[in-house]
Order: C-alpha cells, then sequence, then structure tokens
C-alpha cells in the first residue's frame, strides 16, 4: 500500500482506527495531525467518536488560522502546532492515552527502552514534559521544549504520550512500540528484574543490514506458491491483530521446495502486507526488487538442517519475551497442551541469532520447536505454518498464564511421570 500518496484526512482515519480499535485510547481521547506541503494542519475534530470517524469529519486548519470543517479542531490544536513551528522537520504529530504508557505517566517515569532493540532503535530517546492543564498553550510551551532537543517521544506527566514523525505512519511505529516496550517492562516486573542491554550489544541490533543477495525474476508462480503467499499474509495479518507481531516486529517463512522458501519482507508494515510483498528465495538469491526480512539466512539454515520443518516464526509477543528480558525459564509442563506443543523450551543469549546462526538454526527441530533469544525474540518451527502459528499462540499463552498464575501464588507444574505419561500417549519421542 503507496500509504503516502493517501489524503491527510484519509491518512487520519485508517491511524485512528488502529488506534481505537487496539485498545490504545479511548473514543474521546486522543488526537492526530498532519502538516501537508502547503501549510495546512489536518487534524482530528473536538469530542467526536474516534471509533467512527470519517474523512469529512477531519478539519483543516490554514496558515492563516482560518478553520474548514464541520466539527471544531482537537482541542491540542496549540500543542500541535506549536510542534510544527518548534521542529520544521516534522510533518505529523500523534497523541493518544494508552494504558500502559499512562501508567508510567502517573508514576511520571519512562519506560526502559534498552531491554530489547527496537524500542531503543525506534523510538530513540525518551523525555517527559511537565503536566498543565490540556489545551493550554502552557501545556503546548512544555512538550515543544523536550522535542526541541531533537526528541521524537514525549511522556506527559499524569496524561499520555505525543510522538512525531516525517509521516504520520512514523509517528504511529514510534507510539505502538513504546507502547509495547512499557507492556514488556510491567509483564517482566512480575517476574523479576530485567536485564539491559549494554551499548555494544544494542549497536550490534541497530547495525544490522539487510543480507546482500543476488536477484532473479521467477519464471512462473504455481498455484501452490501463490496459496502459500495468501496464508502467510492471513497469518501475518493474525499476528498483528493477536499482538504476536507489532507494525515492525515479527516474520514468517513457508519452505516451497528443496532449497526454496517464502518469507515475509523488511520493513513493511505487518497490518498492510499483501501477497505481492512476499519475497520468494531459491539457492540463495532473492525475488528481484524486493528485500527479505534481515534474518532470511537464519530461516535458509533451519530448512537445510531440518527437513521435518516447513514453517518458521520468529517474533516478540510481550508474554514470551518477559521470559526472555528477565532470563526467566518457561517451563511448558502447565496444561498438556502446552507441553505437547512447546516441549522444553530452551535459551540462547541475545545476539545468536545474528552472530551464530549455525547453532541458533541446530536448536530448532521439531522435538524442539521453541527457542528464546534472551531480550530479542522467539523462534517457532512447524510442520506447517499452522502448526508453527499454534505453537507460537501456545507459547504465548503459557507465558501469560504463567505471569498471571505468579500474582496468585506458586504454580504447581505437571510432574516427570506426568510428562512420560503424555509422552508415550501423543508418541512424542
Amino acid at each position: 500500500m503507496k500509504f503516502e500518496l493517501l489524503h491527510p484526512a484519509d491518512q487520519i482515519v485508517m491511524m485512528m482506527q488502529r488506534i481505537y480499535g487496539g485498545g490504545l485510547t479511548t473514543m474521546s481521547g486522543g488526537n492526530l495531525s498532519i502538516l501537508d506541503s502547503d501549510g495546512d494542519i489536518w487534524i482530528t475534530p473536538s469530542g467526536i467518536d474516534k471509533g467512527n470517524l470519517t474523512r469529512d469529519d477531519i478539519m483543516q486548519v490554514k496558515p492563516d488560522g482560518t478553520i474548514i470543517g464541520r466539527h471544531k479542531p482537537s482541542v491540542e490544536l496549540p500543542f500541535h502546532s506549536l510542534v510544527y513551528k518548534t521542529r520544521p522537520d516534522v510533518r505529523a504529530v500523534l497523541h493518544a492515552h494508552p494504558p500502559a504508557l499512562v501508567s508510567y505517566s502517573l508514576l511520571r517515569k519512562v519506560p526502559n527502552t534498552t531491554i530489547i532493540p527496537t524500542p531503543y532503535i525506534v523510538c530513540g530517546k525518551v523525555e517527559s514534559s511537565a503536566y498543565e492543564v490540556p489545551g493550554s498553550i502552557k501545556l503546548g510551551q512544555n512538550i515543544a521544549k523536550v522535542f526541541k532537543k531533537g526528541i521524537n517521544v514525549v511522556m506527559m506527566d499524569n496524561h499520555g504520550v505525543v510522538v512525531c514523525g516525517d509521516t504520520i505512519y512514523e509517528a504511529f511505529k514510534r507510539f505502538e512500540t513504546l507502547e509495547y516496550c512499557a507492556r514488556l517492562n510491567i509483564q517482566s516486573n512480575v517476574l523479576g528484574e530485567c536485564v539491559c542491554l549494554n551499548e555494544e550489544q544494542l549497536e550490534l541490533a541497530k547495525n544490522r543490514s539487510v543480507v546482500p543477495m543476488g536477484e532473479f525474476i521467477p519464471a512462473d508462480h504455481n498455484s501452490a506458491e501463490r496459496t502459500a503467499r495468501r496464508v502467510m499474509v492471513e497469518f501475518v495479518h493474525r499476528s498483528y491483530h493477536q499482538q504476536l507481531f507489532t507494525s515492525t516486529q515479527g516474520n514468517i517463512s513457508c519452505r516451497l521446495g528443496e532449497d526454496s522458501f517464502l518469507i515475509t519482507p523488511h520493513d513493511l508494515d505487518r497490518a498492510y502486507l499483501d501477497v505481492e510483498d512476499i519475497v520468494r528465495v531459491d539457492h540463495g538469491w532473492k525475488e528481484a526488487g524486493k528485500l527479505p526480512s534481515r534474518s532470511v539466512l537464519l530461516h535458509k539454515r533451519i530448512y537445510e538442517m531440518h527437513p521435518e520443518i516447513n514453517s518458521v516464526i520468529i517474533a516478540h509477543p510481550t508474554n514470551v519475551m518477559a521470559f526472555g528480558v528477565t532470563k526467566s525459564e518457561i517451563d511448558s509442563r502447565t496444561i498438556p497442551e502446552s507441553y505437547i506443543n512447546m516441549r522444553s523450551v530452551q535459551s540462547v543469549p541475545f545476539g545468536s541469532s545474528i552472530t551464530d546462526i549455525e547453532k541458533t538454526a541446530s536448536m530448532i527441530s521439531n522435538h524442539s520447536p521453541v527457542l528464546l533469544v534472551e531480550n530479542d525474540c522467539v523462534i517457532v518451527g512447524g510442520t506447517s505454518l499452522i502448526n508453527a502459528f499454534d505453537r507460537l499462540e501456545v507459547t504465548d499463552f503459557t507465558a501469560k498464564t504463567l505471569i498471571q498464575a505468579k500474582q496468585l501464588g506458586t504454580p504447581v507444574r505437571i510432574s516427570d511421570e506426568e510428562v512420560e505419561v503424555i509422552n508415550k500417549v501423543f508418541n512424542l519421542k
């Protein structure tokens, strides 16, 4: 989707639908704006249901202050205007009240963005602004003072968050990523102290480049490949809506044949991914004109080493990653379904999936299908995409139940003897 070619009003409506639909604001909370090339500010209206916005509800504010539209512009228009004046490079501003970030704003703290790489890379430095009455000039001045430092994400004391960007999508990515980070910090707090990444580890992730590969133009796309593309897109979208992926995180691959597989692209929004965006890789060469996920070599090596694996998913769900950032064990012996799907979950240190592909790939198999990379991701293999996705969902479900159980008391796990019975009944060994 060429999101940038949409009219500003349509862009705002689409992003507000994602924010509201994702439970990241209420029907009356939050506001978005875009500064167009003519100097006009397009902004959400005041007092209108955010769950049912249409393009005709979006207000236009001319450079001379003339207001065009059938409503009143957001009461926060003053700080949007001031941000644009303070930061000439900014073309979009997003403000909302997502639950996890509001929780931090009540404590007047900023989430730790160094527990996994993505928040550090996507959001950059995050600072707070002092509380003031909503819609006031003073509030705008407090926010603009922080943005003037070149910072793109501002936490508002007892209020929420304001994010800016070159586009409304860039602002949304930062917003969604920081809320994910805040949820991860909160979930992790139940398990223990988070282990932060050091500067060298953060730079390793930040400087990770797209894998150089030769290109080929496919002679054809048979029916099996077309089906695989469609199913992959469906599961990418499901992963996003199930909060197993974010707009910037998560990838899927499916084996097509000998040394041939499909994989999700690098740096395209998971919510809008379509069949033509999927990248085919044959004999180490990529489909011409496309960029596969940066983890493409890991996927390739898993398929080479494990003929029984036909699909691989790499994800970063908050419940699972809470264990990854606290270096806690995910014990699958909670209910039979969890153990049957996950077996024993192994873990490897941060960076293993980048610097030691051989070892990482060797640890994924049908008998050990879930691998946790500390402070990074979870890697899941399956005999099919449905099998891999089921394992991913069960892994996140299991992690969530363990976190919740710990808040109630001490979980009782299935015993070794009971596990042996499961192994025999379901022929797991």
